[in-house]
């Protein structure tokens, strides 16, 4: 396993924790407001290896609680289980971001309890899913399969959109809601122009535009809340 990206501490990634997050090369959604496009496109050059990244961990330990496991998309690694058993024989916990796109694998390792906190993008309404994840032909069944393992898996979890203006209307967030009712947490979190995304014609919702967006998304989600809004 090539560790592509690794920030040595967080207070925000995983909550509740001190924790790092790893990032992990690949990834078979090619979202155009992609922060981390890079990951996606295989030009970032690989930071560690996995045994630089566990004496990393070993030197870590008393101050981290947890590892975020993010990318690109983690679970399209096949040892990505026997890298999260290794984290956690170290004593740490193990939260997973994930696009939701890989449900066989993502049942195994909550199975296996190596999963203490699961995060999946929710990319859009079904109807436009495939522009939003940048790919055509996504079989939303999948999506849906994935949402209702997580939200049975026993396991602590949130869903959450990066909302991008001219991708996302009010009437996408009634039937997000109405995919994930009374979930445990929902986040609306407003999208953010940087240099690695690659369609620069994106722009930030507007703080009113959030704010109408959650009121929607409440009928169906009482927990959802907005993250990283700002004017």
């Amino acid at each position: 396993m090539l560790i592509h990206g690794l920030q040595k501490m967080t207070l925000l990634d995983y909550p509740g924790y001190v924790a790092c997050t790893v990032f992990l090369n690949g990834c078979d959604f090619k979202c155009p407001y992609c922060h981390n496009f890079e990951l996606v496109d295989g030009t970032a050059q690989a930071l560690m290896d996995e045994e630089e990244f566990f004496a990393f961990l070993g030197k870590r330990k008393g101050l981290l609680d947890g590892v975020c496991i993010s990318g690109g998309e983690p679970l399209l690694h096949k040892d990505i289980d026997d890298f999260i058993r290794k984290i956690r024989e170290m004593g740490y916990r193990v939260k997973l971001d994930t696009n939701g796109y890989h449900p066989d694998m993502l049942k195994k390792l909550i199975d296996e309890g190596l999963l203490d906190y699961i995060a999946m993008d929710i990319k859009n309404s079904l109807a436009k899913y495939a522009v939003t994840a940048g790919v055509p032909n996504i079989d939303t069944s999948i999506i849906k399969r994935s949402i209702s393992t997580i939200m049975n898996s026993g396991v602590d979890y949130e869903f959450r959109t990066t909302v991008v203006g001219g991708l996302h209307e009010a009437d996408d967030f009634e039937q997000i809601g109405a995919m994930i009712p009374d979930a445990k947490a929902y986040y609306l979190q407003q999208f953010t122009m940087r240099d690695t995304v690659p369609d620069k014609g994106l722009y930030s919702p507007s703080t009113g535009k959030m704010e109408t967006f959650l009121k929607v998304v409440k009928k169906h989600v009482d927990s959802a809340c907005l993250r990283g809004v700002s004017d």
